[in-house]
Order: C-alpha cells, then structure tokens, then sequence
C-alpha cells in the first residue's frame, strides 16, 4: 500500500509540473512565385537549424524549438496575413523576408511588442534603436550594402573620379532604397550617378541593357531578386559588358542567378554578409543529425548554397538572442518581449561562432539600446563557372559611417516626428 502511494503522488507530480511550451519562430517563407528560387533556401536553412538544436541539443536552454512556416508568396497583403495570424501562437520574433512586408509590420509588431528581424533588407534607419524599439537589422543593412560595394570599387580602381556608376534596381520599396545613399556618395567621390528600373518580376530587360551599352557606364551596380537576377546577367552577357565590373547585393548573388547564363557569367561579383559554401564544422553536425536524419526541410537539395547559408545565419542569431534572454531574465520559456531584450543585448564574438561550428561565418558584432545595427560589414564574392562556386575575394569591408549614420539619423528622426515617436536610451 506505501508503494501505491508514493506512485501515486509522484505521477501527481508529474502532473502538477508546468510543462514549458515550445520556443516559436514563425517563417514568413515564400516557396511558391516569381521569388521562389531564393525563398526556398532560406527557408530550408532557416529551418534546419532549429531542427539540429531540437535534435542534438534538446532545443534551447531545454525548450524545443517549433518553426512556423507560412506561405507569403513575396506577396505583402499575405505577408500581413501570415503575421496576424501566427503572432497569437507565442511568436517570439518574425523574419519578414521582403522589405515591402516589413514596412507594413512595424508599426503592428512595435504595438504588439514583437521583434522583428529584417537581416540587410527592410527599413535601413531601424538601425537607430532609440527610434525603433522593436527592428532590428544586424549584422548590415542596404546603406551599408551600397557603401561596402563603393568602397570596393574605389580600392579596385584606385578612385571613382569621372567614372559612371549605373544601378540597375527592382522598381519597388526594396530596390529603391539604396538610392539615396548612392546620390551621397557619388557626391562625395565625384562619381556620376544614374540609376535604371526594372518592373516586377523582371524577365523583360532589353530596353534597360540596351541603356546601358549605350550610355556605357564603367560599372553597374544590381539590385535585383528573383528571376530579374539571373536575366540581367544574361542581358549583360548578351551586350558583353564585363562581369567584372557588374556587381550585385547581397540578394543578387546566389547560385540561381548565375548559372542559368553559364559559362557567360564567370566573373560576375556579388555583396555577401556572411560566408559561403560548406567548409563549416557545423555541416557534419547538420548531416548526422538532420540531414541523414531524414528531418532536412524541403527537398534537401540546397544544403551549402549561399541562401541556405543565409537562413542558417538568420536562424543562429535568433537562437543566440534566445539564449541571451533567458540568460538576463532567468527564464527558459521566454516571452517575445523577453527576446526583444535578448536581441538588444546581443554579442557575437569570433570565440562563439567557432564554438558554434560557424568559425568566421559572418562578421563580429554587439547591439544596444542605440545601435541595431551592428558591424555594418561584407565581403565581395565573384563566380566561378567553371567550378560553380562562390569565391571570397575580399575581407570584410565596413560602409562609409560619415555618410551611413548621417542618412540613418535624418529619416530615423523624420519617421519618429510623422509617429509622434519618443527617443529611448537616454
């Protein structure tokens, strides 16, 4: 009968104790579409990282980890839709993947007190946290983009004086943001500036190629997504401008954007924010434990492309801000309000990153109350296609942080005016 008992009051134990509810990180994914290419590796990687930590790890600080995909299609109103459907599900912080989706969620996530991640896209001037309490674009945004690849340049060719730089944007919010920087800087280096549109989705363009052998410019600077990518290099190609001397974003430099031109666009260069490729300790962890697993996400056909690398990038930096919440709260099941902290608080030094089998796989980097930006660094990779591969060729470039935080300051200050907005941190 004691036996029975102390059975008993151990199974009501068992019962009684609180059981912590999963770490949730919704996926604003977009597998279907125009942008498909890049929104599946992403999305993969996004995924996978989360699934090594549950499977290796037992989740986060003993919390499993639960991704939530949602299909947007690069659409806006549905990456809306996707938000206001998920956030109720203990979110604890979106990547909105699109800066058109961005734009609409700050306002909503700032009132509901969820943080966004917008990773080198987005609204740039969310870099000054005092403004923008709940965004957050580490590790770079697109004004730092802009200046590292004109930094580039002026190393390469020893100055841009007189030179004629063309950037050739997809004509919406996201490619139109590093104009105003790009305005700044020709300025500056006494550089001509001109700048090319290209409409949604962009599979047509003769007339914006046939501008540009034309007007001849020394370079061309692309910022481009989806299937406008890999038709530029094609166009480019096709009017044999020198690949290297076009030079993409960080979003027009994948595998999908070069090689449908073959071997037409060897030399071709992009911005990255982080490394490439799979020499990286944490892809054997990846195919013990995921990939020979059977628990890849996807097809588990992208494993080591640049954007996969990218969502495994995004996913580590959301899984280390978890740590450091619950680090300075005490708690292991977080709120989202908790990993805004985290995030806010976050450091990641070259120490952590080989700890995390990632060593030098993206830039070192802290935020605080007044930066969330951080390093505001990329390197250059060129194509090579006869090996099909991504090379670094350069070191990390910082932006220039005159023009940068200048630019940062004044629209930050004009969105907290037109918001009735309050500074913090002081």
């Amino acid at each position: 009968m004691k036996m029975k008992l102390t059975s008993m009051a151990v199974a009501a134990t068992m019962v009684a104790a609180p059981v912590m509810a999963d770490l949730v990180y919704p996926s604003l994914s977009y597998r279907t579409g125009p942008y498909a290419a890049g929104g599946i590796p992403f999305a993969d990687g996004y995924a996978d990282y989360f699934t090594l930590l549950n499977e290796r790890d037992g989740g986060i600080g003993g919390v499993m980890t639960r991704v939530l995909e949602c299909e947007t299609g690069y659409n806006t109103q549905k990456g809306v839709e996707c938000y206001e459907s998920t956030k109720g599900e203990g979110s604890l912080v979106y990547q909105p993947l699109s800066t058109g989706i961005t734009y609409q969620l700050i306002p909503k996530a700032t009132a509901d007190g969820i943080p966004l991640h917008t990773m080198g896209y987005g609204r740039t001037s969310a870099a000054n946290g005092k403004i923008f309490s709940h965004v957050f674009n580490y590790p770079a945004n697109y004004w730092d983009g802009a200046s590292i690849i004109v930094n580039h340049l002026l190393a390469e060719d020893d100055g841009l004086e007189g030179k004629k730089v063309a950037l050739l944007y997809h004509n919406s919010a996201y490619g139109k943001e590093p104009i105003r920087t790009l305005e700044e800087l020709s300025a500056k280096h006494n550089f001509e500036f001109t700048t090319i549109a290209v409409d949604h989705p962009g599979q047509e363009q003769k007339s914006q190629w046939l501008q540009i052998r034309r007007e001849r410019p020394d370079y061309v600077v692309m910022w481009g997504w989806g299937v406008m990518n890999q038709v530029a290099v094609q166009e480019a190609a096709n009017i044999r401008f020198p690949m290297e001397n076009f030079i993409g974003n960080w979003w027009a430099g994948s595998e999908n954007d070069v090689i449908p031109a073959g071997d037409a666009a060897d030399g071709y260069k992009s911005l990255n924010m982080h490394n490439v490729g799979m020499d990286f300790p944490i892809y054997a962890e990846l195919k013990e434990h995921v990939i020979d697993a059977g628990k890849a996400a996807g097809a588990g056909d992208q494993v080591g492309t640049v954007l996969y690398n990218r969502g495994l990038y995004a996913a580590m930096l959301a899984a280390e801000a978890t740590r450091k919440a619950q680090e300075i709260h005490g708690e292991m099941d977080i709120t989202p309000a908790m990993m805004r902290d985290g995030m806010e608080a976050l450091e990641i030094t070259e120490a952590r990153m080989e700890e995390l089998g990632m060593p030098n796989f993206g830039p070192a980097f802290s935020v605080s109350c007044q930066d969330h930006g951080g390093a505001g660094q990329g390197k250059i990779q060129q194509w090579d296609a006869s090996a099909k591969t991504w090379n670094i060729v350069t070191d990390w470039i910082g932006s220039d942080n005159e023009v940068i935080d200048a630019l940062v300051m004044a629209d930050s200050e004009a969105f907290a005016a037109e918001n009735s907005i309050e500074t913090r941190c002081d």
